[in-house]
């Protein structure tokens, strides 16, 4: 079954009632609404994953692929229970590769985004990318190609406050001059959202990213933190 409203109308809901209590006596629409249609689309993304880097984890399971519903407060002031935001992660191995860029896919009452990137992106990892680009390394020009021959994603990321690489192409500057990378495409776009061709969607679009993916992941390993 795809995502619906009641999938959004639960995590609303959810939130607001905060109460464990409440959420167990719903268990059965958290399961209905919430995870089966979850499981359905992590399922259905998997082989896309798996084509494009046979490592990552692709397990259409909660604490695999899909996010859990509850939230960790042991380190945050926020002392919510419950998230009203669910996604699908797909990354290497995070025990075995600290710095793990991914695909995700995010959805929750304001919407839907999904793209690639890194949850942590050490400065290490940074550095290692910028010199790439400096290079003029072919997966970075690979990337770069694929990045500027599309406009349904967009390259996102924290800039520095000033300019780092005043000489460089201008061309280059968002690549460089960023604390961090992703590729995110957002969307409020309802209709797709609760259509079972949503999958399809994701899935070309994931495959049309693989570059920018090769990318981030050879930083990562230049660093020597994956």
């Amino acid at each position: 079954m795809p995502i619906s409203r009641e999938t959004l109308s639960f995590l609303i809901e959810n939130r607001l009632q905060n109460s464990r209590e409440w959420f167990h006596e719903h268990k059965d629409t958290y399961r209905r609404y919430v995870l089966q249609p979850l499981m359905e689309l992590a399922g259905e993304l998997a082989p896309v994953m798996w084509e494009i880097d046979g490592e990552i984890i692709a397990e259409p399971k909660v604490g695999k692929a899909i996010s859990r519903i509850n939230r960790d407060t042991r380190f945050t002031k926020d002392k919510s229970l419950y998230r009203e935001v669910m996604w699908l992660a797909y990354t290497r191995d995070r025990k075995r590769y600290p710095c793990h860029p991914g695909f995700f896919f995010e959805v929750s009452p304001d919407g839907f985004r999904y793209g690639c990137g890194c949850y942590y992106m050490p400065p290490a990892v940074m550095e290692r990318l910028r010199r790439l680009v400096l290079d003029g390394n072919s997966v970075f020009t690979a990337a770069r190609r694929e990045v500027e021959g599309q406009s349904h994603f967009q390259l996102e990321g924290d800039f520095y406050k000033r300019t780092r690489y005043p000489g460089q192409p201008a061309a280059l500057q968002p690549w460089l001059e960023r604390k961090n990378l992703n590729l995110i495409h957002n969307s409020q776009d309802f209709d797709l959202l609760f259509s079972p061709g949503l999958g399809k969607v994701l899935s070309d679009n994931f495959r049309k990213i693989c570059s920018f993916y090769a990318f981030l992941l050879a930083g990562a390993i230049e660093a020597d933190v994956i």
